[in-house]
């Protein structure tokens, strides 16, 4: 009995099988993570997290120079949300959750996360070019708008049932309009507009031989959004 456990095969407990897996939503899981773990820090009395972390037109204005440049807000903006509002943080990630298996199954890790990411920063410059320069957003529904715009260009391709995805984007449409919160509506038609059209690129060039013009595609929309991110660079804030 004791050769044979000794050469028995190592096997992990099913648990850990199931986390590790080549087909979990790694990515999703990781993010949604790192969300509800900077929403605590954000709990904590005297924390400075929301106001490191948010964005606003003036951090991207060089005649503001109490302020100075920080570009980096217009991506971690999208991992904090209003602690005032806290069913905000919960319907994001609910949301994140159901699309982000989906799409990360269907797409891969890294096409997701690039989804995920530029449909984040779409949201910010929308901010940037149709809100006030002095009103800071935070919350991820720039990047979950994307997502769900990426969806909605596959879905109707590949044809399917879109009730739910149709509910859920209301209900974040009409969240963005509550006063008193930090979310803007602006971020929503910006990250929906860019899910979009990363949902068509990834469509139209699903073939293994247009992976090179996938990749392209995806840089040139993300370029895009970095000259537009110059607004305030072009037309000065005065």
């Amino acid at each position: 009995m004791k050769e044979q456990r000794a050469n028995a095969p190592r096997t992990k407990p099913a648990i850990l099988t199931r986390l590790s897996g080549r087909g979990q939503p790694v990515v999703t899981y990781s993010i949604i993570g790192v969300t509800f773990f900077v929403f605590i820090l954000q709990l904590i009395p005297g924390s400075n997290v929301t106001a490191a972390l948010q964005f606003a037109g003036i951090y991207m204005s060089p005649q503001l120079d109490q302020y100075g440049i920080e570009p980096w807000r217009m991506l971690t903006s999208v991992f904090v949300h209003s602690t005032g509002f806290i069913f905000h943080v919960a319907l994001n990630m609910y949301t994140l959750w159901i699309f982000g298996q989906l799409l990360e199954g269907l797409l891969g890790r890294g096409r997701f996360l690039a989804l995920y990411l530029i449909s984040g920063l779409a949201g910010s410059v929308a901010v940037l070019w149709l809100a006030s320069p002095y009103m800071p957003v935070v919350g991820a529904s720039g990047a979950i708008f994307g997502l769900m715009g990426a969806f909605l260009v596959i879905q109707r391709r590949l044809g399917g049932n879109m009730t739910q995805l149709l509910v859920l984007v209301g209900i974040n449409l009409v969240i963005g309009f509550i006063p008193g919160t930090n979310i803007a509506w602006q971020a929503h038609v910006g990250g929906l507009v860019a899910g979009a059209v990363m949902g068509l690129i990834f469509v139209e060039t699903r073939n293994v031989r247009q992976r090179t013009l996938q990749t392209v595609l995806i840089a040139g929309l993300a370029l895009l959004l970095v000259i537009l991110s110059l607004r305030y660079f072009i037309f000065p804030l005065v």
